[in-house]
């Protein structure tokens, strides 16, 4: 019996629904760990749930990842918005944005995986992020279409006295308070929410979400957008941020057009997360939408670069350097394998799910899936003619595979073609779907071997379900 994929990007199973992820490296027991804390998408008609549960993996193996269960339930059961975790001495602090995020509570455990308990109400705002500095001092960062920051008396709860910022980075134009647009608009990286502060290489990063106003017609944007992870950086934790960049988008692929200008594969939508290091590698922890609406996201994670050039500034992304220098960055691009950077095993079977590519926009879409069964699979469905689903990456290995077997569930016969390296790529094999039959093992017409990115392209009339594939030597 062939063995499923568990776990690639999206890095929890395809049931689980966790986004606003924010990762932190935690010792507990003599182990290291990376832990998850988000809010949780179960209510499935609005954005989060009622519970938030606590997923973690050991430093050495990022798909490895075990439940640990309820770390916490708001204390009048309403609905829980994206939280954060931080470590002071021995005790874990986790900041619970009750009621839709507009009561901040912060409840502590003496275990990173919770229960967090003993609620206390905070002085704190909407989407906080907390940073614990190398002195011991505390400072939070909130805010939704306007940021604040400050820090933290010892309680962990109350700010200190004259420590208040208000827009320590330039806000989006706000429809849903005029006020905010008296001050501090930045009509070309706006804040929008998210607030995730991490320091880096002796610089404070401020992650957050952008919305751009503006088009960003080489990533395929041209209308308001707020898919990205940003970040400022500054020498100082409360005021003096200075540009950085954007660090992540969830738009899929990003197809480079003739015209220089780029084209998404797949439906962006809101992003929240947070950069960790684990054994000497960043990455970025974001999330990208399922189903046809944002009530059921999934956490994702890519690698990426962090360069401090000579004058000071801080890259974060995929950094393009000139003689060892960092030049320039730019968002790391969406995948398939995440921290499989040698690719996903091509030789297990690979729920549809993992795609990060689906085009065109707007017609097929990954199906949400909840049932907590092993190997469960998230198929593509709406899929109709010139639908393409791609994957990237696979690892082939060194010994080229000679079959590709694909489960798709069609109501009238479509001609399906299987790419390779890109979604015009080159045919590597093809078939035509038969009414009744779910299941073809189709001959390869050349090798391919080592890291590559796969594609299925659908055609012709009809509606197709596409499950999952695998390759075969």
């Amino acid at each position: 019996m062939k063995e499923r994929l568990r776990s690639a990007n999206p890095y929890l199973p395809l049931w689980e629904h966790v986004p606003d992820g924010e990762p932190r490296v935690f010792e507990y027991n003599g182990e290291k760990r990376v832990y998850v804390y988000g809010s949780h998408d179960t209510e499935r008609t609005e954005y989060c749930g009622r519970d938030q549960v606590v997923w973690s993996a050991p430093v050495d193996d990022l798909t490895d990842w075990t439940c640990h269960g309820v770390c916490y339930r708001a204390s009048d059961d309403s609905i829980l918005f994206a939280p954060d975790v931080v470590q002071k001495g021995d005790t874990f602090y986790l900041y619970a944005a009750e009621d839709h995020g507009s009561r901040i509570m912060v409840a502590s455990s003496k275990n990173p995986a919770g229960p967090f308990e003993n609620p206390k109400f905070t002085q704190l705002g909407f989407d906080p992020g907390i940073l614990v500095d190398d002195d011991g001092r505390v400072y939070a960062f909130w805010g939704f279409c306007r940021a604040f920051c400050a820090e933290l008396n010892d309680d962990m709860c109350t700010i200190k006295e004259g420590t208040l910022r208000c827009d320590p980075i330039g806000h989006v134009p706000d429809p849903w308070n005029e006020k905010n647009n008296e001050v501090g608009v930045d009509l070309r990286d706006a804040f929008f929410e998210a607030s995730s502060p991490r320091k880096i290489n002796g610089k404070y990063v401020y992650v957050y979400s952008k919305r751009y106003v503006t088009p960003v017609p080489e990533l395929g944007v041209y209308d308001p957008c707020n898919g990205f992870l940003s970040y400022k950086w500054s020498d100082r934790p409360l005021d003096g941020y200075q540009d950085g960049g954007d660090i992540s988008f969830n738009g899929g692929e990003i197809l480079c057009l003739p015209d220089g200008s780029g084209q998404q594969t797949y439906r962006w939508g809101n992003n929240h997360g947070g950069l960790v290091e684990i054994n000497g590698q960043w990455y970025i922890f974001y999330h990208r939408q399922t189903g046809t609406d944002e009530f059921s996201r999934q956490g994702m994670i890519e690698p990426v670069d962090i360069a401090v050039g000579k004058d000071g500034k801080i890259y974060i992304g995929d950094v393009t350097y000139i003689d060892g220098e960092p030049v320039s960055a730019k968002p790391v691009e969406e995948t398939s394998s995440g921290v499989s950077v040698g690719g996903i095993d091509a030789y297990k079977i690979i729920s549809a799910g993992y795609a990060c590519h689906l085009s065109p926009l707007g017609q097929a879409y990954i199906k949400p899936v909840y049932e907590q069964a092993d190997g469960v699979s998230a198929p593509i469905v709406n899929i109709k003619d010139d639908t393409t689903a791609g994957f990237r990456y696979l690892q082939f290995g060194l010994n080229a595979p000679k079959t590709c077997t694909i489960s798709v569930n069609c109501s009238a016969g479509m001609h399906v073609n299987v790419r390779v390296d890109a979604w015009r790529g080159r045919v590597v094999a093809q078939f035509d779907t038969e009414p009744g039959k779910t299941e073809y093992c189709v001959p390869l017409t050349c090798g391919i071997i080592g890291r590559r990115a796969a594609y299925f392209e659908f055609c012709g009339d009809g509606e197709a379900e596409f499950d999952w594939f695998t390759f075969d030597r």
